[in-house]
């Protein structure tokens, strides 16, 4: 039996799996929330899965719930960290099982009981946070009387088990001698992933395997440059030696900033290719090789490069290319002209007031980003815990943009004795603490290192008034197992660009005033390495009107609202990839909750705020749009537009420019760029691409513009250029539109697509040109970004992304006038049937559900048709025998209609089969998705807070 909303009923067995929403962490928790006592008896317990847990078995210990764990040094897993962190609890009484040759200890059991009932999970997680976060793990849940026969054999086997004579209490003792038992064995200690399977080929991982496939259709479409943007230690050295395999080029070079990068580098390359058939050698100030392959420091080069001619490399990688636009990168770029330029970087942000996607002429072989990053196990899992700010600091009376009172707010002693309880509560990964503390100002990070080091913990300031040198140094220091040093206290300078592989704790000391510092902050200890499980991230959050912000930056997309972000939130960002884990303490997730209910996102005091924060971020310049898309975690500024229609009248609004104005006087640079404004998001490429090719040709027919959709799609659809072309020469326009644009835009002549006059006039002037190439790029770059180059057919919809019902318009090539395609619940293009529904009530109407329309289940819809419909209609016939008739009947949900007054997109969820049917006029049916719906998006639609 399931409820209306596919819940399991409250006492039937369940399956407990790690997808989504659906893991077995939150299972733990909430049963250790409710019951009355508990025993678990686990093979492994790392100090990884206890992090996750310390704040439960915190708030047990003050209830006396008392518990007993079982666990084991079966295969030297155990950490003596995670046994010295449950002996601090005086509820827990802990035991280790020490099992012989022959009888091993692998159990998986966790037994917890309530006043009438038992609750008993036994599968396949121990107590770390892959089995509890990630990992592919079985578990049943099973509820029974105390006196029932099953419950019985397990507390009989548990008791058996905990009494056993090779179980051993969890003393100072026992775990000081397991320390040295595995100190012995060193790397002969078996870690949970102890098996790896080599070829002898290094084989590319998923970034890598996109990036050369994106890379090669580049080249086959006659482009010469390409950046690749990925996060540190995500493989882009390797993925630069994979592509340079496919092209075989008779000369390279390798360019980069620092020598220790080119070592590595030259390495990874004589690692891969064949070296009897291509050398490889250095061009540095000690070394001058004569080679195939050449490896140069850019310092070295801009002394030499004359000694090259223009034509000696075919390929040249320039390394950390967000120093492309630099003074002495520029000069030696200027002079090659490689048949292939290839830039890989981490932080595109960083480019010098230079913009880096121009100079490899706008084209991402590549762009994986904080949550991708995860997603594909390319960087570390970190462990975020909000913690409330210390209950002395209250900004109610402080302005956080002024640093200044901001740290003389913070310079406490009291807060500083705080921020340690807390650091030495959650403990980190790892024998030594390597802590990198952002702090508010310069002063403020000298103050944290003077009282940190009063307290015993080794610290040090470091700033921008510090050399290279003395950087290197310090990071060295802390990086060393045997340096005393622990956490080093800084304002900014490694927000960017500073790599400290080995950090394992991340100190967020200063209020959150901008979402991009935030992600830059966390990103900074995500680089993997062999023996770092994860990062724990501590962040001190006050009463400040910004705490919001870090909700935003952690929900790492930029179409969100404030019930989206509130339901992420409430459940922690369960959503989270891989085995990361996000807590925050009750008072600061229920401060975050109260703001995110205030704030209107959508008002213009917040917008010009979000605008000018991210001004401020970008060198104090007034940003394009393309600016938006090069720091993750800045503002989608497709909010300003929808304020404004268009970016540019946004822009006027804060900038009073009188350069702005004059080009708001020219109605037709505005009416052009109100219709590809229209168009953001852009949601498929065909109009931008076929647009961008006319800025610089007088006309377009349909062999070149495949061509040049190639570069954007693996397969570009001839019947869909077509309906490009009609569309972009106003065929499809209502007459609101055709009056807007009478002869402007294109015109269509035979097969070709043609510029009007008018619309050559806009494109030649230059001021005009920079805003129209502006959002042709900015729409192009976001598309790669959010749909890779994947094909869609027709429809041209994409699982799970948002359309609005006059986008899919476009999508289905429909034929009419797509104004059409609004304010009904069900449009038909031929086959294909769009059916559009509100799930909810507005945002601010107390009613929850709409109870016509509703998921039955994760599988199954519940849809009623219009009232004009029956089941003997051809439509009806169509809609209920749709599988039959080869109809399609693609599904689309939005939660609420309106959020904060503004139409909010429908979520594509797939085409679907109509199960079942009855009633007439309407008809209610039952619909099973062709794709169940992952479990965070469908935990989102059904959750109203």
């Amino acid at each position: 039996m399931t409820t209306a909303q596919g819940s399991p009923t409250a006492y039937e067995p369940r399956f407990i799996h790690n997808s989504g929403y659906q893991n077995f962490y939150a299972e733990l928790q909430d049963s250790l929330l409710s019951c009355k006592s508990f025993q678990m008896s686990v093979a492994f317990v790392r100090y990884s899965g206890i992090q996750l847990l310390l704040e439960t078995f915190e708030e047990l210990e003050k209830r006396a719930i008392p518990g007993k764990i079982l666990t084991s040094t079966y295969l030297n897993t155990t950490q003596p960290q995670a046994l010295r962190a449950l002996k601090r609890f005086s509820n827990l009484e802990s035991k280790i099982y020490i099992p012989t040759r022959d009888r091993g200890f692998h159990s998986k059991g966790y037994i917890f009981e309530y006043a009438e009932k038992n609750k008993i999970i036994i599968g396949s997680a121990n107590l770390t946070q892959c089995a509890l976060k990630s990992n592919i793990e079985w578990n049943v849940r099973n509820y029974t009387t105390h006196e029932d026969s099953f419950a019985c054999d397990v507390r009989n086997e548990f008791n058996l088990q905990w009494n056993d004579s090779r179980s051993k209490i969890v003393s100072d003792e026992f775990i000081t001698e397991y320390s040295k038992y595995l100190a012995r064995l060193g790397k002969k200690s078996m870690p949970e992933n102890a098996f790896e399977y080599e070829t002898t080929a290094i084989e590319p991982n998923q970034m890598q395997k996109e990036a050369i496939n994106k890379l090669d259709r580049l080249r086959k479409n006659n482009e010469s440059k390409a950046l690749a943007i990925a996060a540190t230690g995500s493989g882009k050295t390797y993925m630069a030696v994979f592509d340079a395999l496919q092209v075989r080029p008779k000369k390279l070079l390798f360019i980069v900033h620092r020598e220790d990068i080119l070592i590595k580098a030259k390495e990874s390359f004589d690692r891969i290719i064949d070296k009897t058939k291509f050398s490889t050698g250095f061009f540095t100030g000690t070394h001058k090789d004569d080679a195939d392959y050449l490896f140069s420091t850019v310092q070295t080069l801009q002394l030499h490069y004359e000694k090259f001619g223009k034509n000696d490399f075919e390929y040249i990688i320039v390394d950390e290319a967000h120093h492309a636009s630099s003074p002495s990168y520029a000069k030696i770029l200027s002079h090659f002209s490689p048949r292939f330029m290839l830039g890989l970087t981490a932080t595109p942000e960083r480019s010098d007031n230079g913009d880096i996607y121009s100079i490899f002429d706008n084209n991402i072989a590549v762009e994986i980003r904080l949550r991708q990053a995860l997603e594909y196990e390319l960087v570390a899992p970190f462990h975020y815990f909000g913690i409330t700010e210390f209950n002395e600091i209250t900004y109610e009376n402080v302005d956080i943009d002024d640093v200044a009172a901001v740290a003389k707010l913070l310079m406490i002693s009291r807060r500083v004795e705080y921020v340690i309880e807390k650091m030495e509560f959650y403990g980190h990964d790892g024998d030594k603490r390597k802590a990198l503390g952002f702090c508010a100002t310069v002063e403020h990070a000298e103050f944290m290192a003077q009282e940190f080091n009063n307290r015993g913990f080794v610290s040090l300031c470091l700033s921008g008034g510090n050399s290279v040198t003395e950087r290197t140094v310090a990071i060295q220091r802390l990086e060393s197992a045997d340096d005393q040093l622990q956490v080093i206290f800084t304002v900014d300078i490694f927000n960017e660009g500073i790599d400290v592989p080995s950090v394992n704790t991340i100190l967020m000391l200063r209020p959150t005033d901008s979402s991009i510092i935030f992600t830059q902050q966390l990103g900074r200890g995500l680089r993997r390495l062999p023996d770092k499980e994860f990062v724990t991230v501590l962040d001190f959050i006050g009463n400040h009107r910004k705490s919001f912000l870090m909700a935003i930056a952690l929900m790492g997309t930029k179409q969100f609202d404030k019930d989206t972000l509130k339901v992420a939130v409430k459940n922690s960002f369960a959503d989270i990839p891989g085995s990361s884990h996000i807590q925050m303490d009750e008072i600061a997730r229920d401060r975050i909750l109260e703001q995110l209910e205030n704030e209107k996102f959508f008002s213009m005091k917040y917008l010009k705020e979000e605008y000018r924060d991210f001004k401020r971020q970008i060198g104090d310049q007034i940003p394009m749009l393309v600016d938006y898309l090069k720091i993750d975690g800045a503002v989608d500024p497709i909010t300003f537009i929808n304020f404004s229609k268009t970016y540019l009248q946004f822009v006027q609004k804060v900038e009073n420019s009188i350069e702005i104005t004059a080009l708001l006087a020219n109605p037709d640079l505005m009416n052009v760029l109100r219709f590809y404004s229209n168009l953001l998001p852009c949601k498929r490429p065909y109009e931008f691409v076929i647009s961008k090719y006319l800025l610089h040709h007088d006309t377009i027919n349909p062999e070149e513009a495949l061509l040049e959709l190639k570069k954007y799609i693996a397969e570009p659809r001839i019947d869909t250029i077509s309906h490009s072309f009609n569309y972009l020469s106003q065929n499809f326009f209502d007459s609101g539109e055709q009056k807007t644009f009478s002869g402007l835009l294109f015109e269509k002549r035979g097969t070709t697509l043609t510029t009007t006059a008018r619309m050559r006039t806009v494109f030649e002037s230059i001021n005009e040109r920079k805003w129209i190439e502006d959002i042709l790029s900015y729409g192009l770059l976001r598309y790669e970004q959010e749909f890779s180059d994947a094909d869609y057919g027709i429809p041209f919809f994409k699982l799970y992304q948002q359309y609005t019902m006059k986008e899919t318009a476009l999508l289905v090539n429909y034929q009419k006038a797509h104004s059409a395609f609004r304010g009904s619940g069900l449009i038909t293009s031929g086959k294909e049937f769009l059916l559009f529904v509100n799930l909810h009530k507005n945002a601010d109407v107390k009613e929850s559900v709409n109870y016509k329309d509703l998921f039955l289940t994760s599988k199954v819809f519940q849809w009623e048709s219009p009232n004009t419909t029956s089941q003997d209609s051809d439509r009806g016939k169509d809609l209920i025998d749709n599988y039959k008739r080869g109809t399609n009947l693609h599904l689309f949900v939005r939660k609420f209609e309106e959020v904060e007054g503004l139409t909010q997109p429908f979520t594509y969820l797939g085409k679907s089969v109509c199960q079942h049917a009855e009633g007439n006029k309407p008809i209610k049916m039952l619909l099973a998705l062709e794709h169940e719906v992952p479990a965070d998006l469908y935990f989102e639609l059904v959750t109203k807070v």
